[in-house]
């Protein structure tokens, strides 16, 4: 977790990008959640490797707390000091490696249904995707084995994406490799990468097999995050798994058109909200039509028809742009 988000700014300019909600839960938790239903099993440790205290301070520190203590787990908290690629982020929680472990990245969202393989070593969660070669993807062998890593290959070698979620069966054997990648200064674009970690796993014959998901939902920056949004909420509808519009929502000459989510304490006038649309707790909506866009928490919105927007906490809008990314604490008027 302990990126920037910068193709995400200005909202990941105040909040950290994992934290930032979609379809009204914060991306990590949805995402911690998400691999808790896959995995099938119960979780003892939940470790989350974080970026600089000053920007992953004590508020971030405790709903990560909050979320492995929902789950059953301990939660421990690293730091990466300084961006040296994920093979080094996954070094600075050195102690919690052991065991049966997943690695995630932390800006993405799935939906999956599979069972692990109990006879692989490893299990790298993959996508059907539709165009490989912009993506890094995976070579199979005549028994499924994974074999090969490779990265935006030029001819087809497979439509399995990499999506950034891994499980290991005894995940001291990646810390043992990632180890010799660092004691080595082996670098690939100035960094340290999971991939030659686990290219030296292959080497050594372990047994890589593919999960593949359903659905894969990034987050990297304003118009993917909506989309995900969209997504996420008529999944969330088709489950019927959450309420989605809270019972202290209050309605004046409104209407909603599912999905979507609104939170606590939201006041919807004289307008029209929905459809994929997230509203956050004690959000004031006014004379105006929203769809398609994620609005955070203790914002004010009138006069306006908002269609694939994107805005921040503690907004106050009022005015005629349709498709707007406003970052917290902004006023325009």
């Amino acid at each position: 977790m302990a990126g920037r988000g910068s193709r995400l700014r200005p909202h990941s300019l105040t909040v950290p990008k994992p934290l930032i909600p979609v379809a009204g839960q914060p991306i990590v938790h949805r995402l911690v959640k998400d691999i808790a239903k896959v995995l099938k099993q119960p979780i003892d440790e939940i470790a989350f490797v974080l970026g600089d205290p000053a920007w992953f301070g004590d508020e971030v520190v405790s709903s990560l707390q909050d979320l492995a203590r929902d789950l059953g787990a301990k939660a421990s908290i690293y730091r990466q000091d300084k961006p040296l690629g994920t093979g080094h982020a996954i070094m600075c929680a050195g102690p919690s490696l052991s065991g049966p472990a997943v690695i995630a990245y932390a800006d993405t969202l799935i939906r999956a249904e599979f069972d692990l393989d109990p006879n692989a070593d490893s299990v790298i969660w993959t996508k059907q995707v539709e165009n490989p070669q912009a993506y890094g993807v995976v070579k199979l062998n005549a028994n499924a084995d994974i074999v090969e890593l490779v990265e935006k290959p030029e001819t087809f070698v497979s439509d399995q994406a990499v999506i950034g979620i891994y499980y290991f069966k005894e995940v001291a054997v990646l810390k043992e490799k990632l180890q010799e990648i660092l004691d080595e200064n082996v670098m690939n674009g100035g960094e340290y990468q999971i991939n030659d970690g686990i290219k030296r796993m292959m080497a050594d014959g372990k047994v890589f097999k593919t999960g593949t998901v359903n659905e894969w939902m990034d987050c990297g920056n304003k118009a993917i995050t909506i989309e995900t949004n969209q997504r996420m909420l008529g999944f969330l509808k088709a489950d019927g798994e959450e309420q989605l519009v809270a019972t202290s929502v209050k309605l004046e000459n409104s209407n909603i058109i599912e999905p979507c989510f609104i939170g606590e304490n939201v006041l919807l006038k004289n307008s029209t909200v929905g459809p994929y649309v997230s509203i956050g707790h004690d959000s004031v909506v006014e004379n105006a039509t929203i769809k398609n866009s994620l609005i955070q928490t203790n914002t004010t919105i009138k006069n306006t028809n908002l269609d694939h927007a994107m805005v921040g906490n503690h907004v106050k809008y009022d005015g005629k742009y349709t498709s707007i990314s406003i970052g917290d604490y902004s006023v325009l008027e």
